[in-house]
C-alpha cells in the first residue's frame, strides 16, 4: 500500500491534521477549534469458527484504530462480505450481534453500514471519534530516552493459525480470542492521563512493522528487548516448529535492512513480526512518566503491561533487538 500511496497525489488541508505521510492508524480531521473527528476502517475474513466471537473481535480490531490515537469512538458504519447462497442468513445475525455488543461496551452507536455478495466471509466497521485537536496522539512522537510499553501479549497470529493447520486444538484459543476481544479503552484512557509521546496499536504489520512505522515517522531508533514481549502460551513453541502466518516474511521485509535482530532466536524475531489481531497499544512514554503509565494500566486490568524497550536517538537501524 506504501508504494501505492506515493503515487497518488498528497491531500493537504488546513484542517487534515493527520493523514497518511507516516501510516498512522487513523486520519484526523478538524472541525472547530475544540474538535476533530478520526477516522478509520477495518475489516477482514474470519479467524475463528464461531460468527459471534468473529464479530466480537472484528469489532474491537476497528474501535482500536481510534483508541491508539487517543480518540473517544462515537459511531460507526458496518462493512460485510457475505456468501448468501452457501450460509444461512443466521451466520450473518450471529456476527453482527458480536459487533453491536463490542461497539455497545465502547459506548459507540452503530448508525447503518453496507453489504455485498461475496465469495468469503469478511466483517469489520468504519469507526468515527472524536478528540481535542491538540490532544492527538501519533505514531511520530517518540523522542530519545522514552520507555516502550506494551499493553496486550503477542502471539494471535500464531495461534490462530495453528488451530486452522489442525496443530493446536481450539480449546487453546481460549487466551487469543480473550485478548482479541478485549478492548483497548482503558489502555487509551492510561495514556491520555499520564500524558504520552506517541502511539501505535499491533495488528498486520506485527510488532517489529509497527514499531518501524513508529521509529521511522520519530526519526529514532527503538530498541526492543524480545525477551521482555510477553508472549502468550504456546505461542514460541509453535514458531519454532514453523508454524507463523505468511505476513511474517512480507513484514521482515518491510522493515528491511532498518531491522537489526541482533543474536534473538529466530522464531522469536518471527513471532515480533507476526500479524497481530486486535492487539495492544505500543506506546512510548518519558522514562519518569513510565511507571505512572504502568500503574494506571494495572488499575484498567490490561492485559500487558510491559516495559518492552527504549527510544534512542536514530543509529544506524530503525529497529534493534536485543
Amino acid at each position: 500500500m506504501a508504494q501505492v500511496l506515493r503515487r497518488l497525489p498528497r491531500t493537504v488541508h488546513p484542517d487534515l491534521l493527520v493523514g497518511t505521510e507516516h501510516f498512522d492508524d487513523a486520519g484526523v480531521f478538524r472541525i472547530n477549534a475544540g474538535q476533530a473527528l478520526v477516522q478509520t476502517v477495518d475489516f477482514f475474513p474470519p479467524l475463528v469458527n464461531d460468527p459471534y466471537t468473529f464479530g466480537r473481535i472484528a469489532a474491537a480490531n476497528s474501535l482500536s484504530d481510534v483508541y491508539a490515537m487517543g480518540g473517544t469512538p462515537i459511531t460507526a458504519l458496518n462493512i460485510v462480505g457475505f456468501p448468501d447462497q452457501e450460509l444461512a442468513y443466521d451466520v450473518l445475525v450471529d456476527i453482527l450481534r458480536g459487533g453491536q455488543e463490542r461497539a455497545t461496551a465502547a459506548g459507540t452507536i452503530i448508525i447503518g453500514g453496507h453489504s455485498v455478495r461475496d465469495a468469503e466471509v469478511k466483517y469489520g466497521m468504519a469507526v468515527t471519534g472524536l478528540i481535542h485537536p491538540d490532544a492527538i496522539v501519533t505514531n511520530a512522537g517518540a523522542r530519545p530516552g522514552d520507555c516502550l510499553v506494551l499493553t496486550k501479549p503477542i502471539g494471535t497470529g500464531t495461534l490462530t493459525t495453528a488451530v486452522k493447520n489442525e496443530k493446536l486444538p481450539e480449546s487453546d484459543l481460549a487466551e487469543a480470542i480473550d485478548v482479541m476481544i478485549d478492548l483497548n479503552r482503558g489502555a487509551a484512557e492510561a495514556m491520555i492521563a499520564v500524558g504520552v509521546h506517541a502511539a501505535t496499536d499491533i495488528t498486520g504489520f506485527g510488532l517489529i512493522g509497527h514499531a518501524f512505522e513508529m521509529a521511522s515517522a520519530s526519526g529514532v531508533t527503538l530498541t526492543i528487548i524480545a525477551s521482555a514481549v510477553p508472549l502468550m502460551d504456546h505461542t514460541l513453541r509453535l514458531a519454532r516448529e514453523g508454524v507463523l502466518t505468511r505476513a511474517h516474511k512480507s513484514n521482515l521485509a518491510y522493515a528491511g535492512p532498518a531491522l537489526d535482530p541482533g543474536a534473538t532466536d529466530a522464531a522469536l524475531v518471527g513471532i515480533l513480526a507476526d500479524a497481530q489481531t486486535s492487539g495492544g497499544l505500543l506506546i512510548a512514554v518519558a522514562e519518569d512518566r513510565c511507571d505512572e503509565l504502568i500503574r494506571r494500566l494495572k488499575q484498567h486490568a490490561t492485559r500487558a503491561a510491559a516495559v518492552v524497550g527504549r527510544v534512542e536517538e536514530f543509529s544506524n537501524s530503525a529497529i534493534v533487538l536485543v
